[in-house]
C-alpha cells in the first residue's frame, strides 16, 4: 500500500517513485493526466518531474517527462509522427488576438497562409485589449479542437495574473505573439515571436538624423501595449547619437474612442510649436494622420516646418502627403509563430524558442529636410 500524506494523496518519495514508474512503462507521461491519477495537482508533479530530471532519471518535455533510454526516443518518434498525423488530416491551430479590425487581421492571415500550407485548420477567436479574463476564450479554443494556440493575451493587471498562471499550468502548446512572458515559480520562458519594437523606432530616429533634424519627438499611444519598448527605442537612439529627449514633443495621446482624444492632438501639435521639434514619430498610423491635418491647419507645412513619420503602415501610404512609417512585419509573426507551434508539436522536448522579427522603413512624402537645413 502508497504512503499517504495528510492530504490524501502519496507522501512525497512515495509519489515521486510513481511517478518515475509511470514513465518508465509507458515512455512518456502528461503531467495533467499523471496529476489526475495521483490526486495531485499539476504543479505537484511538474515539480516532481523536475527532481527526477534533475537526478538523472528522466528527461522533462513540454507538457510531461520521457524515460532517459530507448523509450526516450520511441516517444519522440510517436510525438513527431502524431503530430505529422495531425497535421495531413487537418489539425487546428487556435488563435486569440485583441482585435479583429486593426493590426491583427494581417497577423491572421499570415497564421491562415501557413497553416493551408501545412493542411491545417485556423480557429480564430477575439479579445479585447486589457482583458480582465481571457481564460474562458482559450478553453473555448480547446474544446472546439485546438492541438494548440497562437495567443496575445493580456498579461498585465488582474487579468494578466490570471493568464500567466494559467499559462503556467496548461501542457497545450502555446506560442505568444507581440508578448513576452516567464511563468511559474522557476520564470519559465514561453515560446514567442514578436517585431523589434526597439529596433524599428530606433530606424526612424536614424531616418531623420541623416536629414538633417536634431530635434526628434515621439507621440505615442496610450493603449498600446508596446508603447514602452517604442519610448525606450526613441530614448535610447536619441542618447546613442547625442540628441535632447527633454526639450521636445513627448506626449502620451488617449485613445481613439477617448473623448479627449481631438484635445490630445491637439496637445500634440501645441507642443511641436512650443519646443521647436522638426520630426515627429507617432504610433499609430491614424493619429499620425490627424497630427498632420491638424498641423496643417495650423499653418505648419508637412515636411518642411514637421517632417511625421507613422510607427505602423496600415494606411500611412493614402494620406496626403504620404506617410513615411514604420512597417512592423505583421504577416511575418504569423507565419513564424504557427511555425514555432507546428515544431514544438513535432518535438516536445525541443527549447524554448523566443524570435525576434525586425521591421521595415519605408521612406514616403511626409519626411524631409527641417527648412533650415533645406
Amino acid at each position: 500500500m502508497d504512503a499517504v500524506g495528510q492530504h490524501g494523496g502519496p507522501v512525497p518519495g512515495s509519489r515521486r517513485a510513481e511517478v518515475l514508474a509511470a514513465v518508465a512503462e509507458r515512455g512518456m507521461i502528461r503531467v495533467t493526466d499523471l496529476a489526475r491519477e495521483l490526486g495531485v495537482t499539476p504543479v505537484t508533479v511538474r515539480r516532481d518531474v523536475a527532481e527526477l530530471a534533475e537526478a538523472g532519471l528522466v528527461r522533462r518535455v513540454h507538457g510531461g517527462a520521457t524515460a532517459i533510454d530507448g523509450g526516450s526516443a520511441a516517444s519522440s518518434r510517436r510525438a513527431s509522427a502524431s503530430a505529422r498525423q495531425a497535421s495531413a488530416v487537418g489539425g487546428t491551430v487556435g488563435m486569440l488576438v485583441p482585435s479583429l479590425d486593426y493590426y491583427w487581421p494581417d497577423v491572421a492571415r499570415g497564421v491562415e497562409e501557413e497553416a493551408r500550407a501545412l493542411g491545417m485548420r485556423m480557429t480564430l477567436r477575439g479579445s479585447v485589449y486589457e482583458a480582465t479574463d481571457e481564460r474562458a476564450d482559450v478553453q473555448r479554443l480547446i474544446e472546439a479542437g485546438a492541438s494548440g494556440l497562437l495567443l496575445a493575451p493580456t498579461l498585465t493587471g488582474m487579468g494578466g495574473e490570471l493568464m500567466r498562471a494559467w499559462l503556467a499550468e496548461t501542457d497545450v502548446p502555446v506560442v505568444l505573439m507581440e508578448r513576452n512572458a516567464v511563468v511559474g515559480d522557476e520564470r519559465r520562458a514561453v515560446e514567442s515571436v514578436i517585431t523589434d519594437h526597439h529596433g524599428g523606432i530606433a530606424m526612424a530616429v536614424h531616418h531623420f538624423t541623416s536629414l538633417g533634424h536634431r530635434r526628434i519627438g515621439v507621440a505615442l499611444s496610450r493603449h498600446s501595449p508596446h508603447a514602452g519598448q517604442l519610448h525606450a527605442g526613441w530614448h535610447a537612439a536619441c542618447t546613442e547619437l547625442g540628441l535632447g529627449t527633454a526639450d521636445v514633443v513627448d506626449v502620451s495621446m488617449p485613445d481613439r474612442p477617448d473623448p479627449g482624444f481631438a484635445a490630445g492632438i491637439e496637445a500634440v501639435v501645441d507642443a511641436v510649436l512650443e519646443t521647436g521639434t522638426t520630426a515627429l514619430i507617432v504610433h499609430s498610423d491614424p493619429e499620425a494622420l490627424r497630427v498632420v491635418q491638424r498641423a496643417a491647419e495650423r499653418g505648419l507645412r508637412v515636411p518642411g516646418d514637421l517632417s511625421v513619420l507613422a510607427y505602423d503602415d496600415q494606411v500611412a501610404p493614402l494620406a496626403t502627403p504620404a506617410l513615411s512609417a514604420v512597417r512592423p512585419p505583421r504577416r511575418t509573426i504569423g507565419r513564424t509563430a504557427i511555425a514555432l507551434l507546428t515544431a514544438r508539436l513535432a518535438d516536445p522536448g525541443r527549447p524554448v524558442h523566443r524570435v525576434q522579427v525586425s521591421p521595415t522603413l519605408k521612406v514616403r512624402s511626409s519626411s524631409g529636410p527641417p527648412r533650415s537645413a533645406a
